[in-house]
């Protein structure tokens, strides 16, 4: 049988399996991209949308880490809007509509153009392990036909096709997508190789013929008149922007839904698996949320070059019937035709506490897993952690030490280490509050967080360093003439510091102010105007690194600790946090635990 080479392999072409293979190729590992379908890379199987809150943060540090999403989504985005502009910094997220197909031929540009990387069209069936010293070992995968990729690492991306079936009211179809099937092999091989898998599920609304929509009765939602790019490699956004639409269901639809309950696979019992609570289907909202007359819904568009849209706001698996009875009740869908009926699909995912924080397996070295296998989702957490597992594979092949972000330096931090600390029992989203630190995590200042870590990696060139170098000294020089320039008698770093300040009010007071770039400005403003509070977090982020330098050998002996609870001692010995800061914030770890754990630890430790 044919056998191929690489040094990295990546299976799975979704928004997980494009951020791992360029991640594992610009740093320097000869990688192949292993999918299915090469016409679905990076396709987008629910909402055809980037970012958001907290998720637009997780966009902007995958591209301030030399990542696809961010370039991919400037490029082809329709609509751009930044979220919650009147909330402080930390909660606003850039959001943008992406002409659908546009994106994924984008992505799947940037990946035939990077050097190293090579893409196939090929399944695979199995995973092939040796053991080495008495320690199990990836060595590559085997693909319909026989063939072998052989390889030290693989990084398994399979989203929702793992032992897939997708469910229509009654109807249940083997898929994990419209349109495509499942793959049975590799949850075969991850179970006889000892990894736990369960069962998760999510879903999708209806897509509508936009030509068969009264556009006349619904609410108009425009683009920003003055974008906010995801890239900071993008100066400008320019093109003309495409509008959503919001429009409600009532009554009359909660009824019909009420009516036909005991067809929803949710409620009829034909579906077990949990969805996600912050993202409820139809159905589930007309009963959580009885008291509610009305649910908003909005209507976005999947392209430039396509009348097909897609309804935010009604994922279900009702029936067919149910579905076309549904929109004939809702304010100007009542003649809208249905292009693709909504679904939910069930599938495997493995449950992340099985990963080592740098998303390699436990169980068998050289494997990661990254996106929805670790039962996250979204395109984001998923994008995030392919460039996470790719990089680490990379550069755990070349003998270096891993990448690992903290949660008090970004998002992608947070995401990775709630995975692997306290696993998942729904499917993991990212929010702002989950991040203790998320003034220091805003969207504005991801660059400078995160890509001089990059370049010292090695994830992005020169040009993105000297551009961030430029921006530094900009930054720096404007800062100084605010705290150096005096109007009646305060600075004007000081009048900043007052709440009713803005910088319009400094323009008036200094017009020379008006000459700085606008990125610049912002980031001047919020270095002065928080300064304060970032101090405190900065504070509290020195009281964990303490807790964080106290390690944990990988072997420690739980059960050496004789006064250790049983349920510490079992989620310690299944986890196996690498310090005590991470012990710490393991569900169900408690103070005591941790006093316990330091006590044996120091008297453990060499004099």
């Amino acid at each position: 049988m044919a056998a191929y080479e690489y040094d990295v392999i990546v299976v799975g072409g979704g928004h997980a399996g494009a951020e791992a293979a360029a991640a594992a190729a610009r740093l320097g590992a000869s990688t192949a991209l292993l999918t299915t379908n090469l016409d679905t890379v990076a396709h987008m199987s629910c909402n055809p949308a980037i970012g958001g809150v907290a998720k637009g943060q997780i966009v902007r540090e995958i591209d301030a880490l030399g990542g696809l999403m961010g370039r991919a989504i400037d490029a082809t985005g329709i609509q751009f809007r930044l979220l919650n502009r009147r909330k402080g910094p930390a909660m606003h997220g850039p959001r943008a509509q992406a002409d659908k197909r546009a994106y994924q031929w984008e992505v799947r540009r940037l990946l035939e153009e990077q050097p190293g990387l090579a893409l196939r069209q090929e399944v695979v069936t199995d995973l092939l392990v040796e053991r080495h010293g008495g320690k199990e070992r990836i060595a590559g995968v085997r693909v319909a036909g026989g063939a072998e990729y052989r390889a030290r690492a693989v990084v398994l991306t399979t989203g929702t096709f793992l032992q897939a079936i997708m469910h229509t009211g009654e109807s249940r179809v083997a898929g994990g997508r419209a349109g495509e099937g499942t793959t049975q092999g590799i949850s075969a091989a991850l179970q006889r190789l000892g990894f736990r898998l369960d069962r998760f599920k999510t879903g999708t609304p209806p897509r509508l013929h936009g030509k068969t929509i009264d556009f006349s009765r619904l609410e108009e939602q425009p683009g920003d008149e003055h974008p906010v790019p995801f890239s900071f490699l993008t100066e400008r956004l320019e093109g003309d922007q495409l509008p959503c639409w919001i429009t409600h269901t009532n009554e009359a639809v909660h009824e019909l839904i009420r009516a036909n309950l005991h067809r929803a696979p949710m409620y009829s019992g034909q579906i077990e698996s949990r969805g996600p609570r912050y993202c409820p289907s139809i159905e589930d909202k007309v009963v959580r949320f009885a008291d509610k007359s009305q649910h908003q819904l909005f209507l976005e568009p999947e392209g430039r070059r396509t009348c097909e849209y897609y309804v935010n706001g009604i994922s279900t698996s009702l029936p067919r019937d149910v579905q076309d009875e549904m929109f004939r009740l809702i304010p100007g869908l009542e003649q809208a035709q249905i292009m693709r009926y909504g679904y939910a699909v069930e599938y495997d995912y493995a449950p992340p506490d099985q990963l080592w924080p740098t998303l390699e397996t436990k169980r068998i070295e050289g494997l990661y897993f990254a996106g929805q296998l670790n039962g996250t989702t979204g395109y984001e957490e998923a994008a995030g952690q392919g460039l996470w597992a790719g990089a680490n594979a990379a550069l755990k092949l070349a003998g270096r030490p891993p990448l690992i972000l903290e949660r008090d330096q970004a998002y992608l931090g947070v995401l990775m280490d709630d995975l692997v600390t306290c696993g998942v029992d729904e499917p993991y989203r990212m929010f702002t509050s989950r991040a203790e630190f998320r003034l220091l995590l805003r969207h504005d200042n991801a660059d400078r967080r995160l890509t001089p870590i990059a370049w010292k990696v090695g994830l992005v060139d020169a040009e993105r360093r000297r551009r961030l170098e430029t921006k530094a000294e900009q930054i720096a020089e404007w800062r100084r003439q605010l705290e150096t320039t005096r109007v009646e008698g305060r600075t004007l770093a000081e009048w900043l510091r007052r709440t009713e300040i803005e910088w319009a009010d400094l323009v008036r007071m200094a017009p020379e102010l008006a000459e700085a770039p606008p990125e610049v400005a912002e980031q001047v403003r919020h270095d002065i105007k928080y300064e304060g509070y970032v101090a405190r977090q900065q504070a509290e982020v020195e009281r964990q690194r303490r807790l964080a330098d106290k390690t944990i050998p990988p072997t420690f002996d739980y059960g050496g600790i004789r006064q250790l609870r049983f349920e510490a001692r079992e989620k310690l010995e299944r986890i196996r946090p690498l310090n005590l800061a991470q012990a710490a914030r393991i569900s169900g770890i408690t103070p005591a635990d941790i006093a316990l754990l330091l006590a044996h630890l120091q008297a453990k430790s060499p004099r």
